[in-house]
């Protein structure tokens, strides 16, 4: 009995020590500095030409509570916070609740955050799960309590809060779903923004417009169950018949999220980058984004490919600096937030090539080289065999040149250059180029079996458009805080990683690829664009039975689209068609009011005529001529060719 008195005694001394720190606690925020919440968790994304294109959270956006629905109002409160008027930034009750119903189930099954926490929490540039964030975020709440009223809480929150689709704050969203201010929206309008915060990407009606409404209806049942409204009410918002609008009123590209999206996760890598939006008072971000790039690349994509199921990844790329001009991870953004461009590693086919020609160049071949193509197997160590095929299962049966071989992308031709190098040979070159990804020693590596990432294989191509000069690839130029201080400036670091010389060879080789002088035993492989194109590029295409590439460039920029299926299953043969159309569309039309000057010959190369199809030097009786590049010396002549394997 005396035992039980005195843990009795401890108990409650227990509590009203508790108590007493608490309220020290919150008497300790009081004194400390007003938090500016209304003048934070704002961000500015500006383009290449500084012109602002997108604005998260506040800002000229702010709207005031009195200007905002009650049907909104109250449907959030009901949602997120029933006890938001009662609590002090936590409610006990309901993290006791959610204790017990998580420990019955055996994991986090219900969350307790108020709309308190939840805007503390929105003052975080990132949601790090982090002991010092989270203790932070708490600290947070108290401050917010201990100085702004629950209605000034409530109406920041409101600013702020994610809608999806790139929408912050509840003007933004009203606007985009419903084309309305936030004074007229409807109960069951209301009711359908207040649930998207719980997960944007599942709840916007414009993402599952069943799913939406369904938690919608079963949101008004609750409400009318808490009578916080009454029968009649309940039973017009059931019935109203909602009308989605899902647009922006300034730059409406389905696929800019994406973009935006690889802005903020390299945003989180920069150094020189505060946390919370408290200690900048917000930033003004200045991108590389092109907007009449994007914008072109988006309304070829949509304009040419006719199979919905069908997925897109692209970029475009400044080669000067490897700075990103444009960014497309998918379709669209409204239906997919899964960003291909930062995520997705796909097969890339006969575009690995390039990597490898430019080794074999380096290493002693010439644009004349020939190997003889013709169905070949090849005998390896550990009694492997491996018999590359053509496209078509067509071969030349005869010496071709690495021109021709460049321009069909003979298989057989690229395995065999491969092996004669060594396959550690193409993988240093890779690495220097850009490839980030771990490369296998295998006989099929330049038919582009190992799977890459489209930046980094872009990249790649960029390092042959800039001349041989690599650069890390890149988004944001420069970040700033709200009163314009310079927080963080991307720096160039260019390294010089391939011989100029043999870069110009290549590049040159590259723009065979459709050329109809080079049609032989096989078509140039983007012959089919041929009328498209009114510059000159360099091209490679690449196609497995799952994925279908192109990338190609000049002096201005680098394109690469990749098309697929998110689940790799195979491509239909009306699929292979889109790809090449689209990037000829795309590079035309960005280039069409900007100087195309080819690249400047350097002085140890020459240029002779040859038969492009066997590399030998043209003479008066050879039908097919061609103007092919070589390092002074090792051009071809009538006596020898540098290198053939059928003789």
């Amino acid at each position: 009995m005396l035992l039980k008195k005195r843990l009795f005694k401890l108990f409650f001394i227990l509590i009203i020590l508790c108590i007493f720190f608490i309220n020290g606690i919150y008497f300790y925020a009081k004194l400390k500095p007003k938090l500016d919440i209304k003048n934070v968790n704002s961000f500015f994304l500006y383009d290449i030409n500084s012109e602002l294109y997108f604005q998260g959270s506040n800002g000229k956006e702010w709207v005031y509570l009195k200007d905002i629905s009650d049907n909104l109002i109250k449907t959030t409160i009901n949602i997120e916070d029933k006890r938001f008027y009662e609590h002090h930034g936590f409610d006990i009750l309901r993290i006791g609740k959610a204790l017990i119903n998580n420990l019955k189930s055996g994991k986090i099954v219900e969350g307790a955050s108020t709309i308190t926490q939840q805007y503390a929490k929105n003052l975080y540039l990132n949601f790090d799960k982090t002991l010092k964030r989270k203790m932070n975020e708490l600290w947070y709440t108290i401050q917010i309590e201990t100085h702004y009223s629950k209605d000034e809480i409530l109406e920041g929150y409101l600013n702020t809060i994610n809608y999806g689709h790139g929408v912050y704050g509840i003007k933004n969203a009203s606007q985009f779903y419903f084309n309305k201010d936030p004074i007229d929206l409807s109960l069951k309008e209301a009711c359908i923004l207040a649930n998207i915060p719980k997960s944007p990407n599942n709840y916007s009606p414009i993402n599952n417009y069943e799913l939406s409404i369904n938690r919608c209806n079963k949101t008004l049942k609750m409400m009318l169950d808490d009578k916080v409204i009454n029968e009649e009410e309940y039973e017009d918002a059931i019935n109203e018949e909602i009308i989605i609008y899902g647009k922006k009123e300034k730059i409406n590209l389905t696929t800019l999220m994406y973009y935006e999206d690889a802005v903020f996760k390299e945003l989180k890598t920069l150094p020189g980058i505060p946390n919370t939006y408290l200690t900048t008072g917000g930033l003004k971000i200045y991108t590389n984004l092109d907007i009449n790039a994007q914008t072109i690349l988006e309304e070829n994509i949509n304009n040419i490919i006719k199979n919905d199921n069908l997925e897109v990844n692209s970029i475009m790329m400044n080669p000067s600096d490897s700075g990103i001009i444009a960014l497309i991870g998918g379709r669209d953004y409204n239906k997919s937030q899964y960003n291909r461009a930062l995520s997705s590693y796909r097969q890339v086919g006969s575009t690995m090539k390039p990597i490898l020609y430019y080794t074999a160049l380096e290493n002693g071949f010439t644009a004349s080289s020939s190997f003889i193509s013709e169905k070949t197997t090849f005998y390896l160590s550990n009694d492997k065999k491996y018999s590359p095929q053509n496209y078509g299962d067509v071969y030349g049966n005869k010496a071709i040149s690495m021109a021709e071989a460049i321009a069909v992308s003979d298989n057989v031709y690229a395995v065999k250059t491969h092996l004669f190098l060594g396959e550690d040979a193409m993988i240093n070159t890779a690495y220097k180029m850009g490839i980030k990804t771990k490369l296998e020693e295998i006989p099929s590596l330049p038919l582009g079996t190992n799977a890459l990432n489209i930046i980094e294989i872009t990249n790649a191509y960029a390092t042959l458009a800039n001349e041989g000069v690599y650069n890390e690839p890149y988004l944001i130029k420069k970040v700033c805080d709200m009163n314009g201080n310079v927080l963080y400036e991307h720096k160039n670091k260019q390294e010089t990683v391939l011989n100029n010389d043999y870069v110009y060879i290549l590049n040159n080789l590259l723009s065979l690829t459709y050329d109809y002088d080079l049609i032989d035993y096989a078509y140039p492989t983007n012959v089919s664009i041929k009328a498209l194109l009114s510059n000159k590029y360099a091209i490679k295409s690449g196609s497995t039975t799952t994925d279908n590439w192109i990338i190609g460039f000049n002096k201005n920029v680098v394109t690469s689209i990749w098309i697929g299926n998110d689940d790799n299953s195979k491509l239909e043969d009306n699929d292979y068609k889109y790809v090449k159309k689209i990037w000829a569309n795309t590079m035309e039309k960005f280039l069409k009011d900007k100087d195309n000057s080819w690249y400047e010959k350097p002085k140890n190369v020459i240029g002779v005529f040859v038969n492009p199809i066997t590399g030998e030097i043209a003479d008066e009786n050879t039908k097919k001529r061609k103007l092919l590049y070589y390092i002074k010396g090792t051009e071809p002549t009538y006596i020898q060719n540098v290198f053939d394997e059928a003789k």
